[in-house]
């Protein structure tokens, strides 16, 4: 439950809009809610600004169905990272307001729109290959109410390219900086911008890249003092520490808009890259 939603509840109940009884069937599955095959977080909100994410790979696409369904009901926000087509498919079939990324592999719930009060994450990525990360990471961003731009095919082997953003990449809160091969990237930016800089090493590369492993040790040992490093391949981590960076930066972390899940509110606007 999203804490305005707590207050809006709380507000009905003063203003005898609702009941006791209403209310308490309401809270009933505070903290959690026990599906025999996962316990369901519905507190997360309440702790920490932003329901709980589903991750996607290793659950059945009826597990990955039902979590959404009940994370929907709820009336919060839903995101499920790392959803094959087919889960999305079955899971769409019974939350028609779903809408799936086939790039990111993300599939999300949104209510009415919300004013994008979490500050301005840039999200940069070396090189083509790198966007399904860089998409993860700039849905998940947007999904926590924050305004993305994408600095996409920047990489170091042309650093004109790169340059020629310096300006914008000046103004965000947080840059999400995407990077598989030799993974130096994000260096290069830690050194030319004063926000912090989240390093995401990707599986991108030859054989030496060892799956990524060059790159997140290239990203370990930068010198821009900067830069801090997710896991290989993370999107969903990097855009999320981005996002909490921008809340911050923005005035007031706790100030984030309620998300009610509505007939017609759906935000398409993560698809229009891959239309």
């Amino acid at each position: 439950m999203h804490p305005e939603s707590l207050r809006e509840l709380l507000q009905e109940l003063a203003d005898g809009r609702t009941t006791v009884a209403a209310v308490e069937q309401r809270l009933r599955t505070l903290p959690f809610e026990d599906l025999g095959f996962a316990r369901l977080d519905h507190h997360r909100a309440l702790r920490c600004g932003f329901p709980e994410v589903i991750f996607g790979r290793g659950k059945t696409p009826a597990q990955i169905a039902e979590l959404v369904e009940r994370l929907a009901a709820g009336g919060q926000s839903v995101l499920a990272t790392r959803v094959r087509p087919l889960a999305a498919r079955i899971t769409r079939q019974r939350v028609p307001a779903a809408v799936y990324d086939r790039l990111s592999r993300t599939l999300v719930v949104r209510g009415r729109a919300a004013a994008e009060s979490g500050g301005f994450v840039a999200i940069v990525a070396a090189g083509t290959a790198d966007l399904p990360v860089a998409e993860e990471a700039r849905i998940t961003c947007e999904m926590m109410d924050c305004r993305t731009e994408r600095f996409y095919d920047v990489g170091v082997a042309g650093l004109q390219r790169l340059l020629a953003c310096l300006p914008r990449l000046r103004e965000a809160a947080a840059l999400v900086v995407v990077a598989g091969m030799e993974g130096a990237l994000p260096s290069v930016v830690g050194g030319l911008v004063r926000a912090p800089v989240i390093a995401v090493p990707t599986s991108v590369g030859y054989g030496a890249s060892f799956q990524g492993l060059a790159a997140l040790l290239a990203m370990l040992n930068s010198c821009a003092a900067g830069v801090s490093v997710v896991n290989i391949d993370n999107g969903f981590g990097a855009g999320y520490q981005a996002a909490l960076i921008a809340w911050a930066a923005d005035g007031n972390p706790d100030a984030k808009p309620a998300r009610v899940v509505g007939e017609h509110g759906i935000d398409t606007r993560i698809t229009d890259a891959h239309q």
